[in-house]
C-alpha cells in the first residue's frame, strides 16, 4: 500500500479553518450489515400451536386482566393484535435497528471532533535511543544514561474527516435503502398480523355456531328420545325406537362436549394472537357476516397488488441494496483522501501552556490487498444474483396469491349459497319427517336420519361462512392493504 503523507505547520491562530466535502445522495436505501437476501413471507397455516415457529402466533400479553367479560369486536381484536402481536414489535424493533445502522454509516462520511486533556510527568532513556552507546566519540560530549524526570500538560481537540471514500459514501446509500426495506417489512408485518387476527377471530366465530348448533341439535334430539320414551310406554312404538333416538341423543351430547371445548380454545389461540391477559374473561361481539362481494378483474387487480404490496416493494428495494453493496465492494480499488487537524494548548505546567496546531491530509492508494477486493466482489455479485432471483419469485407469489384469492371468493360464494339452500331444505326434511313420525306412518329411523342431514347442512353452512369471510380478509392481503381493507371487504364493498 503507497502512503502520500502531507504535513504542513501554519500559522499560530485560535482559528482554523476545515475543509471537507461529504456526499448526500437522496433515496431510502439499505443497512450495511444486515442480509439483502428476502426471507418468504411467512404463510398462515390453518393452525400453528405455538409462536416459536411463527411469530405471527405469539404476543406480548397485557399483565392483567380487565375485570368483567370483556365484549371483543373484530375491530378491537385488529388494533389489539396491530398494538402487542408479537411480530409486529419485533418489526417495529429491526426498523428501529436498521435506523440505528444507517446512523452509523453516515458518521464515518461527517466529522468526527475528539477533545482530550492530558497530564504528564516521565523520564526518557537515552541508552535505548542509542545516545548512551557513543560514549567519548558522541560529537555531544558526555550523554547521560536517561533525561527527566520532567512533566508536560496539553489540551486539545481533534478532528477527522473523509474527503472522499466511494466505498463508505455507497455503504451510506446502502444503509439508507436499509431503512427504507424495515419500514416496507414492517408494513408487511402488520398485513399479516391482520391476516392472522382475521382467521383467529372467523374460527373463534365459527366455533360459537357450531357450539350454538351443537345445543339446538341436543334439544331436538332431547325431544325426539322423550317422546319415543312416551310412545314405548303407550305401548305404539317398539324399544328399538327408543334405543335409537336415545343412542342418537347421546351422540349429539358428545357433539356439543366436543364443540364447546374446540370453541375455547379456539379463544384462547385468539386471546394469544392480539396479547389479551391469559385469565381474560371475553364473548365475541360480532357474528359471522355474509354480504354479496363483487369479483373484480383480474389484471386490475394484479396491478393494484405490484402497487401496494409492501413485500414486492422491498423485494425491489432490496434489489438497489444489492447493486449499491457491489458498488461499494468494487470502490474498494478506489483511492481515499482524509483530512485530520487538531489544535490545543501545551505545556509544563497548566500556567504556562501555548497553542499549538497541527493540519494534514492523507491520500490512501490501494496497490495490493490479498484479492480482499476480488473476493467482497465475488460476494457481492453472488448476493446480487440472489436477490434478482427472490425478487422474480415474490412477484410470482403476488400473483399467485391474488389468483388464489380471487378462485376462493368465488367459490365460497358459490358453496355460502348452496349451503343456505342445503339448510333450508334439510329443516323442511325434518319437519316432515317428525310430522311421518307422529303420525305413526314411520318409525324414527328417518327422523334421525333427517337429522343427522340438518346437522351436516348446519357444519357446511357454518364452514363456508368462515371460508369465505377469510376469502375477504386473504384478497385484502393479497392486495397488500389487508390493514386497510379487511373492514369494508367483511362488509361488502
Amino acid at each position: 500500500m503507497g502512503l502520500l503523507t502531507l504535513k504542513c505547520l501554519m500559522r499560530r491562530s485560535w482559528a482554523w479553518i476545515f475543509t471537507a466535502a461529504l456526499l448526500i445522495f437522496p433515496g431510502t436505501l439499505r443497512a450495511q450489515g444486515t442480509s439483502v437476501a428476502a426471507a418468504p413471507s411467512p404463510s398462515l397455516p390453518n393452525q400453528v400451536p405455538t409462536s416459536a415457529q411463527n411469530p405471527i402466533y405469539g404476543s406480548v400479553a397485557d399483565e392483567k386482566p380487565t375485570p368483567g367479560v370483556l365484549s371483543l369486536t373484530f375491530r378491537d381484536a385488529i388494533e389489539r393484535a396491530l398494538r402487542q402481536n408479537l411480530a409486529g414489535l419485533l418489526s417495529q424493533y429491526n426498523t428501529i435497528e436498521a435506523r440505528g445502522e444507517k446512523w452509523k454509516q453516515l458518521s464515518d462520511l461527517l466529522p468526527n471532533v475528539t477533545g482530550d486533556i492530558q497530564e504528564a510527568r516521565e523520564t526518557e532513556s537515552l541508552v535505548a535511543l542509542g545516545f548512551g552507546s557513543l560514549g567519548s566519540h558522541s560529537p555531544f560530549g558526555n550523554v547521560p544514561p536517561k533525561i527527566g524526570p520532567f512533566s508536560y500538560f496539553d489540551a486539545r481537540a481533534s478532528a477527522t474527516q473523509r474527503v472522499f471514500d466511494w466505498k463508505a459514501i455507497e455503504q451510506y446509500r446502502s444503509s439508507v435503502v436499509g431503512e427504507s426495506i424495515a419500514r416496507l417489512n414492517l408494513k408487511d408485518a402488520r398485513d399479516l398480523v391482520v391476516l392472522a387476527t382475521g382467521n383467529a377471530y372467523l374460527q373463534a366465530i365459527a366455533g360459537a355456531a357450531r357450539v350454538e348448533t351443537a345445543q339446538a341439535q341436543v334439544d331436538t334430539a332431547k325431544a325426539l328420545y322423550d317422546k319415543a320414551v312416551a310412545q314405548q310406554h303407550a305401548g305404539v312404538a317398539p324399544a328399538i325406537d327408543t334405543l335409537r333416538a336415545q343412542v342418537e341423543y347421546q351422540s349429539r351430547q358428545q357433539q356439543l362436549i366436543a364443540a364447546t371445548n374446540d370453541f375455547a380454545k379456539e379463544k384462547l389461540s385468539l386471546a394469544r394472537v392480539i396479547g389479551l391477559a391469559p385469565a381474560q374473561e371475553f364473548a365475541l361481539a360480532d357474528k359471522a357476516p355474509y354480504e354479496p362481494f363483487p369479483i373484480p378483474d383480474l389484471e386490475t387487480t394484479l396491478q393494484r397488488a405490484y402497487s401496494m404490496r409492501s413485500d414486492y416493494k422491498a423485494a425491489q428495494e432490496r434489489l438497489v441494496a444489492a447493486e449499491l453493496e457491489h458498488n461499494a465492494a468494487m470502490a474498494g480499488y478506489f483511492p481515499t483522501l482524509n483530512i485530520a487537524a487538531n489544535y490545543g494548548e501545551i505545556g509544563a505546567t497548566p500556567g504556562s501552556v501555548l497553542p499549538t496546531y497541527t493540519i494534514f491530509g492523507t491520500l490512501n492508494i490501494p496497490i495490493f490487498q490479498g484479492g480482499k477486493v476480488h473476493g467482497d466482489i465475488l460476494k457481492a455479485d453472488a448476493t446480487l444474483r440472489q436477490v434478482q432471483a427472490q425478487m422474480a419469485d415474490i412477484k410470482g407469489q403476488v400473483e399467485q396469491d391474488v389468483r388464489n384469492a380471487l378462485l376462493d371468493l368465488k367459490s365460497s360464494a358459490e358453496q355460502v349459497e348452496v349451503a343456505q339452500s342445503s339448510v333450508n331444505l334439510a329443516e323442511q326434511a325434518l319437519m316432515q319427517s317428525r310430522d311421518r313420525f307422529s303420525a305413526g306412518v314411520t318409525d324414527n329411523l328417518e327422523v334421525v336420519q333427517a337429522q343427522e342431514a340438518l346437522a351436516s347442512a348446519h357444519e357446511s353452512l357454518i364452514s363456508s361462512l368462515y371460508l369465505n369471510n377469510l376469502a375477504k380478509v386473504s384478497f385484502a392481503r393479497a392486495l397488500g392493504r389487508a390493514e386497510e381493507g379487511v373492514r369494508e371487504y367483511l362488509r361488502g364493498k
